[in-house]
């Protein structure tokens, strides 16, 4: 074992690997193998998030670096160790004479300095039209790189900075804004008034101005768009702006007062994305406000949601429970149906209760996953018929008259705050028979629709610990000499 205290370069590519490093050209709390951390930063480490590190497994004895830190040092320093891991699998590498083997080889793709070398070492091209459409399509593919879920969002200089919260209720700037993660935060600010037109953070050209990278490392950029500016008064009073132009927070005597004008209060960031992990669209809507003199600390709230291209948000009927008022979320699986044995006035009124597209199934809560199919509620259909007295059979017609869906929920969850959840969904079809009109008369049939909630809930029981069975035994003696 070797234990060091020098430069991570000393132990080559091991060190070299941290899977916590997230941020370029920074550094990482509490990541211990980042090579941008410096004594200062290790001052606020609690601990090393990744303790760890080992090179590859596939070999029966790999090196592996172990990251710790002592405080106890003035500054505190970053100690690891370089060991030696034994694999326990029976199936490993013990030694390679090739190691690109070991991983995929990227392939060179052609561009206007090797496109000459590879010309010589190819087999050549047949001039047809088949080949020059193939290879035109290979030179048409796009880069491999793409934006996975929870990736930092990269910009021109850095990443797309999105503030929060981290050990307090203070704003922290450096958070990077992770791809395909919606948040939704509240912070604050420690202001002086007096430098409110110096300070970055309540100017709209802070979160205004940086350009997405429409993937990793890419040379496209994407500018923010400012779509909406909305203007808050101090009496709370809204005011939508005509125009988009950014503003900057201006100071102003107010009598006895001084007010900053033109602060940032709000952030929305909207950004748009394919599904092959491409930023296309980034908008961006801003909520200012004025501050007084009187207030110390500012309030600010930030959001980011991301909408895929050419779809529509799918609005929530809570999170999870269902909300009183909001509609019950269902669908259907599209299916082929036979032509059914009933008059044509009979379909066009079964047509009409059921509506276009009646789903099959129910969301059992209000955030429910259209791909979690399995969890959905399936939808019981019904169909009764009653026959009225007097009817002959030959001269009358069955035709729905009412459609009746009854809905079964409970309360599900903590005692505390329970959710509304949809357990059973029937709907019931009712038909009647009906005496055929002779030629040229006109009858008229009144149909009627009715959806019932019923609460199936069970009471409330609080679950107590069986009391402990006391197995003693007293010595024969012990109450002598009264017994």
């Amino acid at each position: 074992m070797i234990t060091a205290h020098c430069s991570l370069d000393l132990l080559g590519s091991v060190a070299a690997l941290c899977v916590c490093d997230l941020s370029p050209a920074q550094c990482d709390v509490n990541c211990c193998c980042d090579p941008d951390c410096s004594s200062v930063d290790f001052s606020v480490f609690s601990a090393c998030s990744v303790p760890v590190v080992t090179g590859d497994s596939q070999f029966c004895s790999q090196k592996a670096v172990i990251y710790s830190l002592n405080f106890t040092a003035n500054p505190p320093q970053r100690v690891f160790k370089l060991v030696e891991q034994i694999s326990p699998s029976i199936f490993c590498i013990h030694i390679t004479n090739y190691k690109p083997a070991l991983s995929f080889i990227n392939p060179e793709v052609p561009d206007e300095n090797n496109f000459d070398t590879l010309m010589k070492t190819s087999d050549g091209f047949t001039l047809n039209a088949e080949s020059d459409i193939s290879f035109t399509t290979k030179l048409d593919i796009p880069t491999t790189a793409k934006y996975k879920y929870g990736v930092p969002l990269q910009t021109s200089d850095s990443f797309l900075r999105f503030p929060s919260s981290l050990t307090s209720s203070l704003c922290t700037d450096n958070n990077p804004a992770a791809f395909l993660v919606n948040q939704a935060v509240r912070c604050t600010r420690k202001i002086n008034l007096e430098q409110c037109e110096e300070i970055e953070a309540l100017s709209m050209a802070f979160y205004s101005s940086p350009e997405i990278l429409r993937t990793p490392d890419s040379r496209t950029k994407v500018p923010i768009t400012v779509q909406s500016v909305l203007i808050q008064s101090l009496n709370k009073t809204l005011t939508r702006r005509e125009d988009t132009d950014v503003l900057q927070p201006a100071l102003v005597n107010a009598g006895h007062f001084h007010l900053c004008m033109n602060v940032v209060l709000e952030v929305k960031y909207s950004l748009t994305y394919t599904d092959r992990g491409e930023v296309t669209k980034a908008d961006l809507s801003f909520l200012l406000g004025t501050v007084s003199s009187v207030v110390v600390l500012l309030q600010q709230k930030f959001e980011i949601h991301f909408l895929q291209e050419n779809t529509k948000p799918v609005p929530l009927s809570g999170n999870p429970g269902y909300v009183v008022g909001l509609p019950l979320a269902a669908g259907f699986q599209p299916h082929k149906t036979g032509a059914l044995p009933c008059r044509l006035v009979a379909q066009k009124v079964k047509n009409l209760l059921w509506g276009q597209g009646f789903p099959d199934y129910v969301a059992p809560f209000g955030n429910s996953q259209a791909q979690d199919v399995l969890d959905w509620v399936p939808i019981h259909f019904i169909t009764q018929s009653f026959n009225r007295k007097h009817s002959v059979l030959q001269d009358s017609c069955q035709l729905p008259g009412a459609l009746v869906i009854e809905v079964k929920w409970t309360k599900y969850g903590s005692l505390l705050n329970p959710q509304a959840k949809i357990v059973n969904v029937t709907a019931n079809l009712i038909s009647s028979s009906f005496p055929e009109a002779s030629s040229g008369n006109e009858r008229t049939i009144l149909i009627s629709t009715a959806v019932t909630f019923v609460d199936v809930s069970a009471p409330a029981e609080a679950g107590f610990r069986a009391p402990p069975a006391i197995n003693a035994r007293l010595p024969f003696n012990f109450f002598f000499p009264f017994v």
